[in-house]
């Protein structure tokens, strides 16, 4: 298989598994949240969907995160810039190095929402509630710090045209 066609199907895993993990973040607080606490208010109800959504949404984490890794891996050594893993030796380093940052804080607060607050017994206290919120809000926002870092690895990877 020409090297073109594996590039574009891991590109294509890459950025189907981006927009399945932070899109599903950004629908879920732009939309979803807001939406049900109109309708549903904070009571009972409201909590058992937003936990039957949390619960649905993390299989799909999961299988972001893993599928990220792999094919994250697969891209960043494409590029002849590329000079390691949390490298700051050029710009194109430099981005990713400060992308997979953030990519790593991402993974752990996924993993708090979901393993810490996500299976306690019992239904969650207020300041839980709140906490819980409160990482969905900044996952959401480093997600989107981190598709502006891809803008610029994308940018950096490769030398510009000449002119």
């Amino acid at each position: 298989m020409p090297k073109q066609v594996v590039f574009a199907l891991v590109t294509f895993l890459h950025d189907l598994f981006t927009a399945a993990w932070v899109g599903g973040m950004l629908t879920l607080v732009i939309s979803v949240l807001p939406a049900a606490r109109d309708v549903l208010g904070k009571g009972p109800v409201m909590k058992r969907l937003v936990d039957a959504i949390q619960k649905r949404l993390s299989v799909v984490v999961y299988v972001s995160i893993v599928g990220l890794a792999v094919t994250g891996m697969l891209l960043s050594n494409r590029s002849a810039a590329f000079q390691g893993l949390f490298s700051v030796g050029n710009t194109f380093s430099a981005v990713l190095a400060a992308k997979h940052v953030l990519v790593i804080a991402m993974v752990a607060i996924a993993l708090v929402r979901s393993l810490a607050l996500g299976r306690r017994p019992g239904p969650l206290t207020a300041s839980q509630e709140n906490l819980n919120l409160l990482l969905l809000l900044a996952n959401a926002v480093l997600g989107v710090a981190v598709l502006l870092l891809s803008g610029f690895s994308a940018a950096y990877a490769s030398p510009p045209p000449a002119p």
